[in-house]
Order: C-alpha cells, then structure tokens, then sequence
C-alpha cells in the first residue's frame, strides 16, 4: 500500500492517516444493520495461500524490488502458466514493460513489468466484458542492511489473486464474462505500475466492467482484535452492494462496507477510479508493522486471508454470471456506516481504560462526539452538514487522542 509520491510513509504520518482510517471505518457488528448477513464456509483454504505469502515475503526475494521484483514476477507467471491461463499481453506475452521517462537521447529504460494472465469468458454474448482481478507485488526491498519482507504489504494481496485464479481455472463450469488477473509493480513508486497499465491496457479499457484490488488482508487495523475486513468503492456503483449483499460473509469475517473518499488514493484502484471504472478494494487496514521490516510472514492471520480470498472469489462469480452490470455513480448517496463506525470506534475509547488512557478533556470529547453520533443513528439520518460535522471532529480526534 502507498500514497502519491511513492516513498514509504514516514512512520508519524502512517500512524496519523490510519488513526483517521481507525475513526471512520471500524465497524462491529454491536452497530450493523439488524438483518444479519448471510454467512457461507470459505472455499478458500489456509494451505491455499500461506506457500504464496511464505515464499514473496521470504529472505530469498529480499523485499521484492530491482531485480528481486523480477523474481516475483517470474513467480506469479509461473503460477499462471501452470493454470493453463492465456497470456494477456502483446505478442503472446504474460509481461508488460513499465518504461521510465525518456531520456536526452529519446530512450526509455524499463523500470518494471506489470504481469497479466486471461480467462476466456464461456458465454459469447458476454467474453467481450472483463472483470479484473489484481494485486501489486512489488515492496521496498532492502535498506540500511533489513529486510522489509512484505508479508502483508502486499504478499497478502498476491496470494488472493493467485487462490482466485486457481479456483476459478479448475471449476468445470467457467465464467460467462472473462476474467483478467494482474500483478502490478511499482505500486510502491506512485502507483506507476496500475497507471501505466491503465493508460496502455491489452484492449479498450471501456471492457473492463469491474476492477478489484485487495492490499493488505492479513492482519488486523492497529492490531486490534478485529475479525473484519473494510471494502471500499461499493458507493459509486449500487449494483455492488446488492451483489456484496447476495453473497454475503465468509464464516468469521465481518465485511465493512466504507466510502473511498474518507482516505483518498492508497492503493492501486486510483487510476481506474480516475476513469471511473467500477470498483472495489479489500483491505484489513495499517497496522504498527506497516512499511517496516517487522511485516514478516509468521504475523500474518492467514485464515483471515483465505476468508477475504474466498469473498473475492463469491464475488467474482457473481459479478461474471449477473445479467445488471454495475454502473458508475459519481455521487454517492450518504449512508449511517460512518456514523456506525464512529460511534463504536468512540465507544472503544471509552472502554479501553488504561490499554488507551485519556486525559479529562479528551474523555470529554469523546463521549461527545459519541452523543452526537448517537443522535444522527437515533434520527435515522445523515445530512450532508452531519457529514461535514463528521469528518471534523474525526480530524480534531485523531490530533489530540491519536
């Protein structure tokens, strides 16, 4: 996971951007809806993705950058070549070169390569239309003699792409519509791998019907105990939600759905959201070993991640087999999840005694912003002043609790 700009956040700022992603997006099912979801057993299994995560993120790959992101990549085709996947770009290649800019003598040097592998969807009426299923491989290598391993930053991600693939490559009854696996690289670098395969797609990038993107799904949010994963970008396309509601919850995962706007561009759904493709992306959330060399694999929840794998794949099943495609909303209608989230997230606070020690002033404000959470849940509604209202005080809690 990223921010423009590419260089690891420094921690401070991390630690700051994720106390604020702490206020908005953690829900518990105490504050959901009344009707509880449908829950099914996870197809997906440990076994599934732990070889994945164990290997990207192992002392051999040294942090998958430079040349050692090449290993990665050369994972993942191998992976894909062994499921019988098509390759998916020019010239029968599963490769994408990611060129820098040109040089004084007009030259481009590579600076990565995006991989690609396609499943052929089985209905003619319907192949022409993609879902895109991705991940970025690529983290910070080595410096000042560490490794950063990457375990969940983006391990994770790859190992549910890859499960998905795998899934979906062996069903006897193949998708409709066709399904694009990806890996990108240089997510690390400004996002510059997913932009550059955005803007030079294998075919009109009008195809692709739905983008999905999972970074980091295999730990918690600050390492709390939460069993939840946060899905965004169902706001800007209804169809969505109804299809995240028809295929409801994997056994112990709860799914929290958010609005993309509350932490801007983090991860590789920037571009496609820029050209407003339909989109989601699936995270757990930062935790203290965020962008450091601690995100190893033995602190990875891995059933956690063969919990997300397996909603991804319920998901992509639907969406391939659908007859209403989604359809981009630009706004979104305000909803009472934040609200939801900000009244538990406060009500944590309140509990949490000296595991979150609080001063009289900032315990004052707590339990009043938790009143007048409280009040909006109570009225059944969210003006756009409650929204604004919201955000605020969000901010004012993350400068003086967080």
């Amino acid at each position: 996971m990223t921010r423009p700009g590419g260089s690891p956040i420094p921690r401070r700022r991390t630690q700051q951007l994720f106390a604020l992603l702490l206020l908005l997006l953690l829900v518990m099912p105490e504050v959901a809806p009344a009707e509880e979801p449908v829950t099914f057993r996870p197809e997906i299994a440990v076994e599934d993705v732990r070889p994945t995560i164990a290997y990207l993120a192992s002392p051999e790959l040294a942090g998958r950058s430079g040349r050692h992101s090449t290993r990665a990549a050369e994972f993942i085709v191998q992976r894909f070549q062994e499921l019988g996947l098509q390759p998916l770009f020019a010239e029968q290649s599963y490769y994408q070169d990611i060129p820098a800019a040109k040089d004084e003598n007009g030259v481009r040097r590579v600076l990565g390569r995006n991989v690609g592998a396609f499943l052929p969807g089985s209905d003619p009426a319907r192949s022409d239309e993609i879902l895109l299923v991705t991940a970025h491989y690529d983290h910070l290598g080595t410096r000042g003699g560490e490794i950063f391993a990457g375990a969940d930053d983006n391990a994770s991600g790859v190992a549910m792409m890859l499960a998905v693939a795998t899934a979906l490559s062996k069903q006897s009854n193949k998708p409709a519509r066709s399904i694009a696996f990806v890996g990108f690289d240089l997510e690390e670098h400004m996002l510059w791998g997913s932009t550059w395969f955005a803007a030079h797609p294998p075919w009109p990038i009008e195809r692709v019907k739905l983008f999905i993107t999972a970074d980091m799904i295999g730990r918690s949010l600050g390492d709390l105990p939460l069993p939840a994963v946060f899905v965004l970008g169902s706001e800007h396309a209804p169809q969505l939600k109804e299809s995240l509601d028809r295929v409801g919850r994997p056994e112990g995962l709860d799914v929290a759905r958010l609005c993309v706007d509350l932490i801007g561009t983090r991860s590789d759904y920037g571009p496609f959201r820029d050209r407003q493709i339909p989109f989601l992306f699936f995270s757990s959330g930062e935790h203290p070993d965020y962008h450091t060399p601690r995100d190893t694999p033995e602190r990875i929840d891995y059933e956690k991640v063969a919990r997300v794998s397996s909603l991804v794949l319920r998901l992509v099943r639907d969406m391939a087999a659908t007859e209403e495609l989604p359809e981009w909303v630009d706004k979104p209608e305000i909803d009472l999840d934040e609200p939801r989230a900000l009244e538990r997230i406060t009500t944590l606070l309140l509990e949490a005694g000296d595991k979150r020690p609080l001063t009289d002033v900032q315990r004052y404000m707590v339990s009043i912003v938790r009143k007048r959470c409280r009040a909006i849940l109570e009225k059944g509604e969210m003006t756009p002043d409650d929204r604004t209202w919201l955000v605020r005080m969000s901010q004012l809690l993350l400068l003086s609790v967080f």
